[in-house]
């Protein structure tokens, strides 16, 4: 099923991300929780590419495995590092063979020990060009791609930033997905903008549940994301007890997915760092 279709339903489109473990102990496992967030009857779950594209073979064989065996629609996260054009389409093709409708196509991180995305003799420099090379292919895909409230983390030049979106959607791009954010205010001004620029696709929040402060402190700086100065306060207050940490995370995530919907978004998007239990907390207070 093409996740574009998803959005001319009447009910949010709700979907789970998770990253392909290192090991087939680690694959069981992250299987077990999907099979747990099953019975949120996700819109469909994604599969990111590992640092420096080093997973791609095992985020293939996840999202047609789950898709297959567990019967729920999958995106498999498709990124231009370290592939060149012909690598990217093989890639395309092993998709397409896997039954795999949906990708959604990032230019992706540098690898690891880099801190200049370069991209291989061939391959591609940023998200609007892969976008555009999957169109030109013919690939019958549903494609979706990143957007950043807070700006890319690369740019501090919101007009440019927001100009660099617009390209990328005009390539081909059938909806998006936002980088984390914990501001509800900061994802609407963003949707604001980008309808004003002319972009009409779907655009997905992207949630995180904080399930432990430091680790979600060293994502915001890496991702641009901001902490607001009272999620910020409250975490710090139980900091040192985990479990609290827990449910302030669980609160705050809950209470902005029901502003969200409320509001107008076509759906959330979580991601879950291959856990189940806050998400599952999450999505249970919103009766959906």
């Amino acid at each position: 099923m093409k996740i574009a279709s998803l959005f001319q339903r009447p009910s949010p489109v709700v979907s789970f991300e998770f990253f392909p473990p290192k090991t087939e102990e680690g694959v069981e496992t992250l299987y077990r929780t999907v099979e747990e967030l099953q019975s949120c009857r996700p819109s469909f779950v994604s599969v990111t590419y590992g640092a420096g594209g080093s997973t791609r073979g095992r985020t293939i064989e996840l999202v047609s495995r789950i898709q297959r065996d567990l019967g729920i629609a999958t995106m498999a996260h498709l990124t231009c590092v370290g592939s060149t054009r012909a690598d990217i389409r093989e890639t395309l093709l092993q998709l397409e063979g896997g039954g795999i409708q949906n990708v959604l196509a990032l230019r992706g991180d540098p690898p690891k020990g880099e801190t200049e995305f370069r991209p291989v003799p061939g391959g591609f420099r940023f998200a609007s060009e892969l976008v555009a090379f999957i169109r030109e292919q013919g690939f019958d895909l549903c494609v979706g791609a990143a957007c950043y409230p807070e700006n890319h983390v690369e740019t501090k030049d919101a007009n440019a930033d927001l100009a660099n979106l617009v390209n990328k959607v005009q390539q081909g791009v059938d909806f998006l997905i936002s980088q984390l954010f914990f501001d509800n205010d900061d994802f609407r001004a963003f949707v604001r903008r980008a309808r004003s620029a002319g972009i009409a696709v779907p655009i997905v929040p992207g949630l995180m549940p904080v399930t432990n402060f430091a680790q979600t402190q060293r994502f915001t700086q890496m991702c641009g994301a901001r902490i607001p100065q009272e999620l910020h306060r409250r975490l710090a207050i139980v900091e040192k007890d985990p479990a609290a940490v827990v449910a302030t995370g669980v609160h705050w995530t809950a209470q902005q997915a029901q502003d969200l919907l409320r509001t107008g978004a076509p759906g959330l998007h979580f991601y879950t760092l291959n856990k189940s239990s806050a998400t599952l907390a999450v999505h249970a207070a919103l009766g959906i």
